[in-house]
């Protein structure tokens, strides 16, 4: 099997002639491979990861946790697209499976790359000036984007929502929202949408647009706090919005919050609005549960929480759901999954930024599994169902 992989590796760096080929790595994982059968339909057979990579140094990369085989693929995108002369481009900042496509967004490269799910080869690409995250619904993809150049600016101009259609993958149509859009949510009639305003700092934004998706008109604009970041949506159809505030002036009114959003008119037109006293860099619903990770800027910093939110109380249950021995060794935790089907908890650590990162998985109590090294800046994770 060695031999077998060194060949492979051999092979894929003569299709690039000169270019620099960085070869996929193949790692053993500690658990018991399963037969593709003996996996129940919602339950997920792979992880894709994306490895943001540090601005201009065009490393973005895409790893794979193949849970079948009990194999982990460290760069997988440029094993499977070997004529892709500069692979996957410069910093990776969302990655999500529709059908049967994977699309990674792909912010400094101005492109969301499109895949095979199943094989990761490369489809195709769509180009977005300045694109940062990427939902789905109607057969169509919503991607926010900062549309202007990549550069703080206090002048910088507001973002759009670009619609593609998921079988063409061509732009269909684009709408004006916010400054500096950052995470979105479709829905079957709306499109929600976390303004952000980071080019413009201090001067944050501090709006939710609300897109009506039939028209692709933005129909309201709520006021919620600085600097937006996340948007989920419980089973019972509210939604939970955060705010990263402004770090540089955090007790000056302009903390950190966590925003539900019960909504009495799908619009928005009515809606109760509580602000709750979380700071969320990272979250995710699962059940009941919101899980969410707060973790300052700077890395090696001791101020991590690891916390999940009971949705109907809104109350904390814990502000560490990993094993506090795990958590010590976090310089900079950064990505987060839960698995719907078992409740395994995937987190990633960027540690410092420029170098290797590690995936953690944990067991539905907080107990370490494994863990196993990632490319650089490990970021948003994607399940791969059979």
């Amino acid at each position: 099997m060695k031999i077998f992989w060194f060949v492979l590796v051999l092979f894929l760096c003569a299709c690039r002639g000169e270019e620099l080929l960085i070869p996929a790595e193949y790692e053993q994982l500690p658990f018991e491979p399963r037969s593709l059968e003996s996996f129940a339909s919602d339950e997920p057979i792979g992880i894709y990861i994306l490895n943001e990579g540090n601005m201009g140094s065009n490393k973005a990369t895409i790893d794979y946790v193949d849970l079948v085989n009990a194999v982990f693929i460290r760069n997988i995108y440029s094993e499977r697209n070997p004529e892709v002369i500069k692979e996957l481009g410069d910093v990776g900042n969302d990655i999500a499976i529709y059908g049967s496509k994977l699309y990674a967004v792909i912010n400094c490269s101005h492109k969301v790359e499109v895949m095979d799910a199943r094989t990761c080869k490369r489809l195709g690409q769509i180009d977005i000036p300045n694109c940062r995250f990427i939902d789905f619904a109607g057969g169509k993809a919503y991607v926010s984007s900062y549309v202007g150049p990549v550069s703080i600016d206090p002048d910088a101009q507001q973002g759009a929502v670009f619609e593609v259609d998921t079988t063409t993958l061509k732009i269909t149509r684009q709408v004006t929202v916010g400054y500096q859009p950052e995470e979105l949510l479709a829905t079957d009639n709306y499109i929600y949408v976390a303004n952000s305003g980071g080019y413009r700092k201090p001067n944050y934004d501090n709006t939710l647009s609300v897109i009506n998706r039939a028209t692709m008109k933005q129909v309201r604009k709520l006021e919620l706090g600085m600097n937006l970041q996340c948007v989920e949506q419980d089973t019972q159809g509210r939604l939970w919005v955060s705010g990263r505030g402004d770090l540089d002036n955090p007790d000056e009114g302009r903390a950190p919050a966590l925003y539900l959003l019960t909504p009495f008119s799908p619009d928005l037109a009515e809606v109760k609005i509580d602000t709750l006293d979380y700071a969320c860099s990272v979250m995710r619903i699962c059940g009941d549960s919101l899980y969410y990770i707060h973790a300052s800027s700077m890395p090696d910093a001791s101020d991590f929480i690891f916390g999940i939110i009971d949705v109907n109380s809104c109350k904390s249950v814990t502000d560490c759901f990993i094993e506090a021995s795990s958590a010590d060794t976090y310089k900079m935790p950064y990505g987060l999954l839960i698995n719907p089907y078992n409740r395994q908890l995937f987190v990633t650590d960027a540690k410092n930024y420029v170098s290797s990162g590690l995936l953690h998985c944990y067991d539905p109590t907080g107990k370490e599994l494994w863990q196993v090294r990632t490319g650089d800046i490990p970021s948003r994770m994607v399940f791969l169902y059979k």
